[in-house]
C-alpha cells in the first residue's frame, strides 16, 4: 500500500511539472511548491521517485561547520531549546541550519529519535534542495521566505510522511544565514493545521535575528525604536547601529517596517538626524539627560512619533559599557556575579539565611551518604529538583538521573523506567532502551511528581525497591541494581493513599525521612535569595544592577509560583532591561503592582490559571499546537494588563482577529 501511494505521488509531482496535471490539480499546489518541483526536475535533474540516501557530513567536517558558526549556535540553541519545551508537539524535532541546509543544531522527540536519523533529521544532515528536493528547509532557503511543507508538498515520495515548517534568519546585513524548522513524522491533519505551528516558528526565527543584531554591535551604540514606549527594548522594537558621527551603518527588519522603508540602502549611510527630528550630537552623548530612558522623537519624513533608547560605545566590557543614567541617581544596587560558580548549588547554598531552610539541609546533609530514601515535599516552585541535585552531590554518588513522571505520557512511563529489550513491542528501538533505574544504578534516581505515576507502576517500582533488582519490558531475567531513591510532590500523599491513588507500601517505602520546603513567602531571607539569584543570572561574567524601588517591589510581591517564579521574573528583567540596569518598568505588571494589588490578583486567580493551563471549561480538549497557541495569546493579554489593542499591535494581529482567536480558545480575556 504504501508503495502504490509513493508511486502515485510521483506519478503527480511528474505530470505537474510536464503539464499534465488537471486544472485543479493545478490550482491545489501551491506557487511556491510548483516553483519548486519545477527546480528539482528541471534544474537538478532529481527523480521524485528515488530513495535518496540522506547525505551527512563527516565529524571533523561537521566540527569545521559548527565552529564556523558558534556565534550562530549559542545564540540560537537557547531560543530553539525554549521553542522545543513550548510546541508541544509529540514526534517534533526542531533544526537549525546554516545557509547552504546543514544541519547545525537539533533538538528532538528522544522517544523516537532513532527515526529521525533514519529520514535524514540529524546533525550534518544537507537538507538543500539540490539534494533533497522540495522540504521545509531547502525550500526555505531557496524562497528566502517562511513556508510550509506538509507531507505531500514534499518532491520526493519518501518524505510525504514529514511536515515541515521552516522561517529563514537573516545577519545584520539582511542576507540569509540560517534556517529555523519544525519537522514532525507521520503528520496528521490538514495542512492548514500547521500555521499555529508557523507563527511559532517565525516569532523564534525574529528574535535570533535579533539577538544577533544587538551581539554583533554590543560594542557600538544601537538606537532603539518604537510607536509605544512599553515595547521599545523588546522584541519588536527597530534597532539601528550608529557610528560615532551617529551615520546608520546597519538596520534590522523591523526599523525598517516601523519607518515604512523598504530596503536597508535607503538608510545607510544617512545620520540619524536625517531619519528623526532629534539632535544627533546630544543625544550621542551619554550624559544627556532623557526622561525614564526614553526619549521622544519624530520621523522627519511624516512626522509619525516614536519613542527611542541608545546604548553607548565604551572601551571597557564591564558594567559601564552601557552608560545609561537612571532617573533615581544613586539609588541603584550593583551587585557583582559570585566568582567560579558551578552549575550544581550545594546545600548550604541552598539554604541561605533562612532558620527552617538551614534546619532542612542540616538534615539532608546527615543522610546524604546513606542508602535512606527521601521525601521532598513543597508547593510548585519551591527548587525540589535543586535540593534533590544538592542532596546527591553531598552524598558522593553518581550518576543523577531525574524522571518527571507528570511530564511522560502514561504509555511511555514503563518503558522510561524499566527499560526494554529489542523487540519487547512495536516501534522499539532495535538495540532496546536502558531504563532510568538501571541508568542510576550506584547513583541516584529521583522520582519528580511521584504522585502522578500509576498505580499499576507503583507495584513494579516497590518490587524494584524491595529486591534491588529490575526486569526490563521483554526480558526474562532481572538485573541487579543499586539504587538510591529521591522522590518529590507538591500533592498530598497521604490524601491519595485514602483515595485509592497511592500505594501505601510504596509511601512508607519512600518516606524515609521527609523534606518539607517552605514557600519562598514564608522564608525570612527573601532579600539574601533575590540578591543571590540576581548575580547567578549575571551569565555574561559582567556586574548586574538593579534600581531600589524595583528591589523593593521583588521583596514586597508574595511569588505564588515562588523560586521558579522569582528566577523567570529576574531572567526575564535582565534579558529586555536597559543597559544592564533593572527598572521597575521591566517587572512583570502583576509585581509592579505590589502588595496592594495582592488580594485583587487572588481574587482573580481562578480565573487567569483557568486561562493559563488550557482549561477549557468543559469545551473539546486543545491540540498541543492551540494549547501553544493559548499560552502565547494570554502571555500577551497578560503583558498588556488586559488591553486588547495594544496585546493585537505586540502580536501584530488586528483587534478582531485576537477577540476571534480567544473566543476559538476559550480565552477570558476580561480578569486576565
Amino acid at each position: 500500500m504504501a508503495i502504490q501511494i509513493e508511486s502515485q505521488h510521483a506519478a503527480t509531482v511528474v505530470g505537474f511539472v510536464l503539464g499534465g496535471a488537471d486544472r485543479a490539480r493545478q490550482s491545489a499546489i501551491g506557487t511556491a511548491i510548483g516553483a519548486s518541483w519545477r527546480r528539482c526536475m528541471v534544474d537538478y535533474s532529481l527523480d521524485p521517485a528515488r530513495d535518496q540516501e540522506p547525505f551527512v557530513l563527516d565529524d571533523q567536517t561537521l566540527k569545521e561547520y559548527r565552529d564556523r558558526h558558534e556565534h550562530l549556535i549559542q545564540v540560537a540553541s537557547a531560543e530553539i531549546d525554549w521553542l522545543y519545551d513550548h510546541i508541544a508537539m509529540s514526534g517534533c524535532a526542531l533544526l537549525l541550519t546554516d545557509a547552504g541546509g546543514i544541519v547545525l543544531y537539533e533538538k528532538a522527540d528522544p522517544t523516537i529519535l532513532d527515526t529521525f536519523r533514519l529520514a535524514g533529521l540529524q546533525l550534518g544532515a544537507d537538507w538543500s534542495e539540490v539534494r533533497q528536493g522540495t522540504n521545509g528547509m531547502g525550500t526555505c532557503i531557496a524562497e528566502n521566505r517562511p513556508i510550509i511543507v506538509h507531507r505531500d508538498d514534499h518532491f520526493r515520495s519518501s518524505h510525504i510522511g514529514l511536515s515541515c515548517t521552516a522561517a529563514p534568519i537573516h545577519d545584520p546585513d539582511g542576507s540569509l544565514v540560517a534556517v529555523l524548522d519544525a519537522s514532525t513524522l507521520n503528520a496528521q491533519g490538514t495542512r492548514d493545521a500547521q500555521t499555529h505551528v508557523m507563527a511559532l516558528v517565525h516569532l523564534s526565527a525574529k528574535l535570533i535575528e535579533k539577538c544577533l543584531f544587538l551581539r554583533h554591535f554590543q560594542r557600538g551604540s544601537v538606537l532603539r525604536f518604537h510607536a509605544r514606549p512599553e515595547f521599545v527594548n523588546l522584541q519588536h522594537d527597530g534597532a539601528l547601529a550608529l557610528a560615532s558621527d551617529a551615520t546608520v551603518i546597519a538596520a534590522d527588519e523591523m526599523a525598517m517596517r516601523l519607518l515604512g522603508i523598504k530596503q536597508r540602502c535607503e538608510l545607510i549611510g544617512r545620520r540619524v538626524d536625517e531619519i528623526f527630528d532629534m539632535r544627533a550630537e546630544e543625544m550621542m552623548d551619554p550624559g544627556s539627560p532623557s526622561v525614564a530612558g526614553l526619549w521622544p522623537v519624530r520621523d522627519a519624513a511624516l512626522g509619525r512619533r516614536y519613542f527611542a533608547s541608545l546604548s553607548h560605545e565604551a572601551a571597557d566590557v564591564g558594567f559601564a559599557k552601557y552608560r545609561v543614567r537612571s532617573t533615581r541617581g544613586s539609588d541603584v544596587m550593583q551587585l557583582r556575579p559570585p566568582q567560579g560558580t558551578t552549575d550544581v548549588l550545594v546545600l548550604e547554598d541552598l539554604a541561605g539565611e533562612d532558620p527552617q531552610m538551614q534546619r532542612i539541609a542540616r538534615s539532608a546533609r546527615r543522610v546524604a551518604q546513606s542508602t535512606v530514601a527521601v521525601m521532598i515535599q513543597g508547593a510548585t516552585g519551591t527548587g525540589k529538583e535543586l535540593f534533590a541535585r544538592a542532596l546527591h552531590a553531598a552524598s558522593g554518588r553518581a550518576p543523577f538521573v531525574a524522571l518527571n513522571c507528570a511530564a511522560i505520557p502514561e504509555s511511555l512511563i514503563e518503558s522510561e523506567l524499566f527499560g526494554y529489550k529489542s523487540g519487547a513491542f512495536t516501534g522499539a528501538r532495535r538495540e532496546g532502551m536502558k531504563g532510568t533505574i538501571l541508568q542510576a544504578s550506584g547513583g541516584t534516581l529521583f522520582l519528580d511528581e511521584i504522585g502522578d505515576m500509576p498505580v499499576a507502576l507503583q507495584t513494579r517500582l516497590l518490587r524494584v525497591l524491595e529486591e534491588h533488582e529490575v526486569v526490563p519490558l521483554g526480558a526474562e531475567k532481572p538485573m541487579k541494581v543499586d539504587l538510591r531513591v529521591v522522590c518529590a510532590s507538591h500533592q498530598n500523599l497521604r490524601s491519595m493513599i485514602a483515595r485509592g491513588l497511592f500505594r501505601e507500601d510504596l509511601y512508607y517505602r519512600l518516606n524515609g525521612i521527609t523534606l518539607e520546603l517552605p514557600r519562598l513567602a514564608d522564608r525570612t531571607d527573601k532579600e539574601h535569595l533575590i540578591r543571590k539569584l540576581l548575580s547567578a543570572e549575571a551569565n555574561d561574567g559582567r556586574p548586574v544592577a538593579i534600581e531600589t524601588d524595583a528591589f523593593q517591589c521583588l521583596l514586597d510581591y508574595n511569588w505564588p509560583g515562588n523560586i521558579r517564579e522569582l528566577r523567570n521574573v529576574i531572567r526575564t528583567a535582565l534579558a529586555i532591561c536597559d543597559g544592564g540596569v533593572v527598572r521597575l518598568r521591566d517587572l512583570p505588571s502583576e509585581v509592579r503592582h505590589g502588595p496592594s494589588a495582592a488580594g485583587t490578583a487572588e481574587t482573580q486567580a481562578p480565573t487567569f490559571e483557568a486561562a493559563d493551563s488550557g482549561v477549557t471549561d468543559g469545551g473539546p480538549p486543545l491540540s498541543p499546537i492551540e494549547a501553544a497557541e493559548r499560552q502565547t495569546l494570554v502571555k500577551a493579554i497578560r503583558s498588556t494588563e488586559g488591553n486588547m489593542a495594544r496585546a493585537a499591535a505586540f502580536l501584530q494581529v488586528s483587534r478582531s482577529t485576537l477577540y476571534r482567536r480567544c473566543r476559538r480558545l476559550h480565552i477570558p480575556h476580561r480578569g486576565l
